[in-house]
């Protein structure tokens, strides 16, 4: 990661086929466009590409979230469940539906707990969402028969795990729905864009509809469509779809390239003692955007992360990060928003300033997470490992 590394002659392609046009929305337009439909051939790679029926592209990430909870018909009084360490569009989008999110601990894989996940469940929870986060998957097996005894949605927030799989199957497409973010540091980048996937048609319909203001998109032209509901401008732009549709080509060789580096830099340290990498559940389908292992205490990652970082080895300790780690989510603790929040809401967010999250606060602030670039050369990764190595055998 990420896919901008790559940025090239495929891309310009694209992008000039739009420019050439002049068109740059995904809709309507027909003659001048000149058969260029760069948002409809990016959702037809990915249905092709993942295996999946349906796919909608958005204009980010969150707006795929926003997009799919609303589908799924979640609102307010409903709860979804979510990992406390995540990316704070996941709980953003929950918040713009009205909803509640319902944070949990996470286990080795940093990702949910699904133990922690049935603890939380309550009459007014909706769906689960599993986080894929730093590229590696979650317990999905577990987490599906919970929500098929319960009777919940499965939401899949695939945004950081594009290409990965679970037992021969794509994350973001095992769930009832799933998203993917394709902004610029994710394996594959729009430079700004999204995706819900499904295999449900009436879910993909309302996607559809609710992403261009609730046009059901049947009529002859923009102006004669019906409108079976209220919907949103979460739109791409065919010059960000037609970045995609280049890059989506390439994800083969980026997730090819990136579990070789990753491999190699893990080789390089597992036979340090004290070294517990993160677990896997599906080794295979790990897309290995980021090596993550565990130190023996909070203090020796620390070091060792001061140590990273002063030798220019990028590097990642979310216990004391501001966007990933509910630790630091103060804005969301007191429910500091710019308009008038449900004050019941409102109360629930303020709430989690009283809660703890000892198993995950252990996990997060033992964890380092390298991120693994596609452009590094074999120079570069010799000099990596060198750096990784000293670091931590400076403090074992």
């Amino acid at each position: 990661m990420p896919g901008y590394e790559f940025f090239g002659d495929e891309e310009r392609k694209e992008v000039q086929d739009v420019t050439d046009s002049g068109i740059l929305m995904r809709y309507g337009f027909d003659k001048q466009r000149q058969g260029h439909w760069k948002a409809k051939e990016l959702e037809e790679a990915i249905c092709q590409k993942l295996n999946v029926q349906h796919t909608q592209l958005t204009s980010s990430g969150t707006a795929a979230l926003t997009t799919a909870m609303a589908a799924l018909g979640i609102g307010e009084g409903d709860e979804i469940i979510l990992p406390c360490f995540t990316f704070v569009a996941s709980f953003e989008a929950i918040l713009s539906v009205g909803a509640t999110p319902v944070f949990v601990d996470i286990d080795e894989s940093l990702t949910l707990d699904p133990k922690a996940v049935e603890a939380a469940i309550s009459p007014r929870t909706k769906a689960i969402m599993p986080v894929h986060m730093c590229g590696s998957m979650a317990d999905m097996n577990a987490l599906l028969n919970i929500c098929r005894e319960r009777k919940l949605f499965l939401l899949e927030d695939a945004c950081q795990a594009i290409g990965g799989t679970y037992k021969g199957r794509y994350l973001g497409t095992i769930g009832d729905a799933g998203t993917f973010s394709f902004d610029f540091v994710k394996t594959i980048t729009c430079g700004e864009g999204g995706a819900v996937m499904t295999n449900n048609k009436d879910i993909y319909t309302k996607c559809d509809a609710y992403t261009d203001h609730g046009h059901d998109h049947l009529g002859i032209d923009r102006g004669a469509d019906l409108h079976e509901f209220i919907g949103y401008n979460f739109r791409i732009s065919e010059l960000h779809a037609a970045v995609g549709l280049a890059q989506i080509r390439k994800l083969d060789q980026f997730l090819q390239i990136q579990r070789s580096n990753k491999a190699f830099l893990k080789t390089a340290i597992a036979e340090i003692p004290g070294i517990q990498f993160r677990k896997v559940h599906d080794p295979a389908g790990d897309s290995a955007t980021f090596l993550s292992f565990f130190l023996p205490t909070a203090e020796i990652a620390r070091k060792v992360i001061g140590h990273l970082k002063a030798a220019g080895l990028a590097a990642f300790y979310y216990f004391d990060n501001n966007w990933h780690y509910i630790r630091n989510w103060q804005h969301l603790k007191s429910g500091s928003t710019v308009y008038p929040l449900n004050p019941g809401l409102k109360k629930q967010l303020q709430n989690l300033a009283l809660q703890s999250f000892e198993q995950s606060d252990n996990l997060i602030s033992r964890s380092i997470s390298i991120p693994i670039n596609l452009s590094w050369t074999e120079n570069d990764l010799l000099v990596k490992k060198d750096i990784l190595r000293n670091a931590i055998l400076s403090e074992l």
